[in-house]
């Protein structure tokens, strides 16, 4: 389909669904990427003078200049309200657990450090095979007693998606938006589809972007001039960016190395955040480099 046949396709159907849902009754998941950056244009385009919320959750990993471009939007755009989680990093990883590999396998590893190791979902996980289902043999280890690090999958939700569920309470919204993307592959990949409806019958959960493309979404910003986040461009070239440093990213090294290079502080509050996971990946030589080990801070 052609780009603009895209586009227009994609603001009608924002459009249908939020009128059926209601201005008030909704609210954008802002993260300050390129994804949530579009949708947040795409929404003004399909509803001019909409007095749709935008929402901000400041987790305190959020890179530097993500926090600094929602802020300049913010201050002149009164639909943008920046909210913080109840728990800050630090205490949330030490009292949930940290993220490692997927959100697949720190669930798993979660249910077997909570002494749920009978599942058949266990045999399954652990089950010898080169499927990518299956736990990769070198982490095998971690389903064992002497592993003695606290793995979780609840980062996300702790610090985000708990915040937002509270804020949406309170003020009343029913429906979040997001600008996730399916072609990102991982869980959501799998799963994502545009509306989501509760047991209600009520749209609980709408995702746009989910039927585009990654060249779809660059045609559009290239197109229509929109302003990313200084992250995106030169010198640092950002394709994605999320929680800094998170172990879930598969280009891990690349952002570390690319902070070492223009945001040295940053690099270092992550290596002290997420310490007891480098020092796994790098002993293992799994996603940092094990030439790392010993030399930082």
């Amino acid at each position: 389909m052609d780009n603009e046949l895209i586009l227009y396709d994609r603001l009608a159907f924002i459009k249908t669904i939020i009128e059926q849902i209601g201005e008030n009754k909704v609210a954008l998941s802002f993260s300050g990427g390129k994804d949530s950056t579009v949708l947040h244009h795409l929404i003004d385009m399909s509803i001019p003078n909409n007095k749709i919320k935008r929402v901000f959750i400041n987790t305190g990993i959020e890179y530097n200049a993500i926090y600094k471009f929602v802020k300049e939007i913010s201050a002149k755009d009164d639909r943008f309200y920046i909210i913080q989680p109840t728990m800050p990093i630090k205490t949330m990883l030490e009292t949930y657990g940290y993220p490692f590999k997927s959100k697949e396998h720190s669930k798993k590893l979660e249910l077997w450090q909570r002494g749920n190791r009978t599942g058949e979902w266990i045999k399954n996980y652990l089950t010898i095979s080169e499927s990518k289902f299956q736990c990769p043999l070198i982490l095998r280890y971690q389903f064992d007693d002497n592993f003695d690090i606290k793995i979780s999958d609840q980062c996300c939700y702790r610090m985000k998606k708990l915040p937002f569920k509270r804020w949406a309470r309170t003020n009343n919204i029913q429906c979040v938006m997001t600008g996730m993307m399916k072609d990102e592959g991982g869980q959501r990949g799998s799963t994502l589809n545009c509306v989501v409806k509760g047991k209600d019958g009520n749209i609980k959960a709408f995702h746009p972007l989910a039927k585009v493309t990654s060249e779809w979404e660059k045609w559009f910003i290239d197109t229509y001039n929109i302003k990313l986040c200084e992250l995106y461009y030169e010198p640092y070239n950002f394709k994605r960016t999320g929680c800094k440093g998170c172990p879930f990213s598969l280009d891990l090294q690349e952002q570390l190395t690319t902070m070492e290079l223009y945001l040295p502080n940053e690099r270092k509050q992550c290596e002290t955040i997420w310490k007891k996971i480098y020092d796994e990946y790098r002993r293992l030589g799994y996603r940092l480099d094990k030439t790392e080990q010993g030399k930082l801070l």
